[in-house]
């Protein structure tokens, strides 16, 4: 751990964002079972001196004593770190396979291909919903559970009920379930547990809601902690962080345990809401539960986002209560140093990691091979992903979803031919996807158009992640007509339009130079009041804005991201500082606003309001006075 928190020092030379998703389940190694992580790189300075001397003070060797500052040390240029560049939504480059579609049971509860109709939907998104992917899973016993899990790998899993629910009208779910039951059926905890994931997986958080409502009032099984735990993480996803400490507040004390806290602290980090996270993680110390690995990660992933330089911090909490690191707070770490530009840094957690006796995975030596290549360290990322193809691509398919995108950015042109060979016979969706990527990176647009060509005859009805991607290769290369045209496609086929294929659209228009009608689709999609735009798509509108000095447009974006319920961040008021400086404008009180939403600024912020400031001195103004 020791050496952990010395490679956390010097994180330098650029901030960085991750997001991440997990179940936040009963089971506390879950997380670290199940995360996805998406990280991007942002243009913005920000160093992290030795914390050696603070981290002792911080600690100042009484555990019990130990809580984290409700003020923030500074925080970095990251914003959430979604540049107009770089996305921090975007699906996770290096993750698993589907394996190919079979049938099985799980206690009559039937496992389908992954492409059945009835279950394809837009991916679960995070950062922005600031990354949660994560379904909130409501526990079987442990046997059950590990079951369940295993058939869930690679496949989704339905139930009669799950299909029943979906058909239902919002406001009919109670009559519904009601109906079910007087029907002679029997709502089982691997049932309601099944449909809860499949809500969930769908994003139709409220009719999970009032499924987690009617099992409450009905109690068709006896409820436990993890029961109450769903609840909590589907009032905070619809009705927001202060209805969800209400009812916490009003459950029985008996209730209100570990689980039920740990749950809540996950989604304040998932809402960037830094000053309730570390109050209710003092909260869950001075109950005295034990410190998790979990907890620590959740504040690990707030704090790259939000404040890096309490990273230290953490590590020292979690060296002094002999708290192992798993396998993904190393990723947490190694992604922190990569996307720094920190490469011995990085390979330094990586020794460490591997002294602790844990081997890198394939979703780390991927990590790892991107961070070298976007470096400029080539040959060790190349070495990587010789590991990661082993001796027989064929017989290793599953790094073909892994090296595609890698070699697009060596610019490997005839390696990612290579590779999609392997796959082009059978391919799988995923490996589709990561093809057109690859391929749109490497500037070879017709390529991309066969892969998705291809897909459109293999399967029966692609999802909506399937039409972005192939949007954002037509935005990249400012082809409004086509982008229009496959918008038309998917809306003939009945496609989903969700947050990632708004995101696309926003950009194909914005890269076009038509940031009015990409605001006007961004407005659209945030009054359907179901889901709401990313992060990044705001920003792509509010930094066109700020390049053309238009403040009143700035501010209005501005003003719309609280509305639809995002946390103020360092990057919107870089981006609106710029606006004004742009329009020559004075911007009176900007240091007051951030002062507000405890924003620091950061040495780039700095220097944007010291040339905002309308009563500076200079040379003129001193004789004058």
């Amino acid at each position: 751990m020791w050496a952990l928190r010395r490679a956390s020092h010097p994180l330098k030379n650029r901030g960085f964002t991750v997001g991440t998703s997990w179940a936040c389940s009963a089971k506390p190694d879950l997380a670290s079972r199940h995360p996805e992580v998406k990280a991007h790189i942002h243009g913005s300075t920000q160093s992290i001196s030795d914390r050696c001397r603070t981290m002792m003070r911080f600690g100042n060797g009484n555990l019990d004593a130990f809580k984290f500052s409700m003020c923030s040390c500074g925080l970095s240029s990251q914003a959430g770190a979604e540049s107009s560049n770089e996305e921090d939504n975007l699906e996770d480059g290096f993750s698993e396979l589907e394996t190919p579609a079979r049938s099985d049971t799980v206690q009559g509860i039937t496992v389908e291909d992954e492409n059945d109709d009835e279950l394809i939907s837009e991916p679960d998104i995070s950062e922005e919903d600031e990354l949660d992917a994560s379904a909130q899973e409501m526990q079987l016993s442990d046997t059950e559970m590990d079951v369940v899990e295993k058939k869930l790998q690679h496949k989704r899993v339905q139930s009669a009920l799950f299909k029943a629910l979906l058909a239902a009208s919002g406001s009919s779910i109670h009559l519904t379930l009601d109906g079910w039951v007087e029907e002679g059926n029997v709502i089982s905890r691997t049932e309601a547990t099944i449909t809860m994931l499949n809500l969930q997986k769908r994003r139709l958080y409220m009719k999970a809601l009032q499924l987690s409502e009617w099992l409450e009032a009905k109690k068709p099984f006896d409820l436990i902690e993890r029961d109450y735990a769903s609840h909590v993480d589907l009032i905070a996803k619809v009705r927001g962080l202060p209805k969800a400490e209400s009812y916490i507040e009003k459950m029985p004390k008996e209730l209100r345990g570990e689980v039920i806290y740990r749950t809540f602290l996950a989604n304040c980090v998932k809402a960037s809401n830094v000053k309730k996270a570390e109050e209710v993680f003092n909260k869950m110390k001075d109950l005295e539960f034990s410190v998790s690995t979990f907890s620590c990660n959740q504040l690990l992933i707030l704090y790259k986002r939000m404040d890096k330089k309490k990273i230290a911090d953490v590590l020292l909490l979690m060296e002094k209560e002999n708290i192992k690191p798993s396998l993904f707070t190393y990723r947490l770490l190694i992604d922190t140093k990569g996307q720094s530009n920190d490469i011995k840094g990085m390979d330094q957690i990586v020794e460490t990691m591997k002294a602790e006796g844990i081997e890198p995975n394939t979703q780390i030596q991927a990590l790892l091979a991107k961070h070298y290549v976007a470096a400029g360290f080539n040959e060790k990322a190349e070495n990587i992903m010789k590991e990661i193809e082993g001796g027989n691509l064929k017989e290793n398919r599953l790094a073909c979803r892994t090296l595609l995108p890698l070699y697009a950015a060596l610019g490997k042109v005839d390696e990612v031919g290579r590779i999609w060979e392997v796959c082009e016979s059978n391919p799988f969706l995923d490996e589709c996807l990561a093809a057109i990527e690859a391929w749109g990176n490497l500037g070879k647009v017709e390529d991309a158009e066969a892969v998705f060509d291809k897909m459109l005859s293999t399967y029966k009805r692609l999802p909506s992640r399937c039409y972005s991607t192939m949007l954002k290769v037509y935005a990249n290369h400012k082809m409004l007509a086509k982008g229009k045209d496959l918008v038309k496609r998917m809306a003939d086929k009945g496609g989903k339009i969700g947050p990632l294929t708004w995101d696309a659209l926003v950009k194909l228009y914005v890269e076009a130079g038509e940031v009015a009608k990409a605001d006007s689709i961004l407005q659209k999609a945030a009054q359907q009041n179901q889901l709401r735009p990313m992060f990044s798509s705001y920003m792509a509108v509010m930094d066109q804005y700020s390049k053309r000095g238009d403040v009143h447009n700035a501010e209005k974006m501005f003003h719309r991201m609280r509305q639809v319920g995002y946390v103020a961040r360092l990057r919107q008021f870089q981006a609106l500082a710029q606006a004004y400086i742009n329009a020559d404008a004075p911007a009176y009180g900007m240091r007051e606003r951030m002062k507000a939403d405890n924003i620091f600024p950061n040495r780039l912020m700095a220097a944007q309001l010291a040339q905002l400031d309308p009563f500076k001195k200079t040379a003129v103004s001193d004789l004058l006075d």
